[in-house]
């Protein structure tokens, strides 16, 4: 499987692929506590769910370029290499918020229960961008 993750300061969401890398699947939201801990969770999930491709969310600017939200993110990939030998791919996630916030506002989810989904559903957007891509190659 392949695993997508939209990296936040205070959760990461993450989605899985099914087996045959078509969909993705909103799986869970880790409320961070630190980093150590954030990355041994996340691999724990690599070993149970057979997952051989991470791709996360890289959230460029609108002109492209990267601010601090971006450098937050490769940092965090840089640790998450030191761990663990899975190819990790960056995907563009300008809009994946603003996407997941529609689709709860269409599903008539209330602001104050919108937290709790809204990060694996960003995950999911982000890694289905990523299959989508892969099946236009």
């Amino acid at each position: 499987r392949i695993m997508g993750l939209d990296l936040g300061d205070k959760t990461i969401g993450v989605a899985l692929s099914d087996p045959f890398f078509i969909t993705a699947q909103a799986y869970l939201t880790i409320k961070r506590k630190k980093t150590s801990l954030d990355i041994e969770k996340l691999l724990e999930i690599v070993e149970e769910k057979d997952v051989n491709l991470i791709v996360i969310g890289l959230p460029k600017n609108m002109n492209n370029t990267l601010g601090p939200q971006a450098m937050k993110v490769i940092s965090f990939v840089d640790l998450l290499k030191e761990e663990t030998d899975i190819e990790i791919k960056y995907q563009d996630e300008r809009m994946t918020t603003i996407q997941s916030d529609k689709v709860l506002t269409d599903m008539s989810v209330r602001r104050e229960n919108k937290k709790k989904y809204i990060d694996k559903i960003a995950a999911s957007f982000i890694l289905q961008t990523y299959l989508d891509g892969r099946s236009n190659e």
